[in-house]
């Protein structure tokens, strides 16, 4: 089963993935893509509020953030990290729930990203929100390190998210049942 997607002017098939025996979803994996990246940042720079760092959770919103910043002539963006590193010193973290994540995973920024944050606009990114519960975690680490949030966006919107006012975002993605129709709220 599949579900046709027109975004950022371009057309994917999406397939559909079950979370539990009640729920699927459409899978937008952007790895790889690079026309549908290069597409969704142009489109996301358009309604994006002034700021000055970008940042996202790992992982997917990795490649849409870079290019994010590479349009925007932007020389460094911020990634919430799934595991500290070796390089990591003094180390922020919080916890995280996601949707299409089978356990609870922490988010981890250092210093030296907090330092870059401090007094600075930051714009969260992703490339899908639906439960919003990665958005809360990487806001967490931003106030945490004395950045203000002034926006947060993404390609897509899922679910009950797509109803949502604070956040910016390019379309939506319905949540689907096991047969491949689309789940009525």
């Amino acid at each position: 089963m599949e579900y046709s997607l027109e975004i950022a002017g371009l057309k994917r098939s999406l397939p559909l993935c079950q979370v539990h025996e009640e729920l699927f979803i459409a899978a937008f994996v952007i790895f790889g893509d690079v026309e549908l990246t290069i597409a969704c940042a142009r489109e996301l720079l358009k309604i994006a509020p002034e700021h000055d760092v970008l940042i996202t959770a790992e992982s997917k919103g990795i490649p849409l953030v870079y290019e994010m910043a590479r349009q925007n002539r932007e020389n460094r963006y911020l990634i919430a990290r799934k595991a500290p590193k070796l390089y990591m010193r003094n180390v922020f973290s919080t916890e995280v729930t996601s949707i299409t994540t089978v356990n609870r995973q922490m988010l981890f920024i250092d210093q030296n990203d907090a330092d870059f944050m401090r007094g600075r606009r930051v714009l969260i990114v992703d490339d899908v929100i639906s439960t919003g519960e990665s958005l809360k975690a990487v806001e967490k680490l931003v106030n945490e390190a004395g950045g203000t949030v002034v926006g947060k966006m993404a390609v897509l919107a899922e679910g009950a998210a797509m109803r949502r006012k604070d956040i910016l975002f390019l379309g939506t993605l319905p949540l689907f049942n096991q047969d491949g129709s689309v789940k009525e709220d």
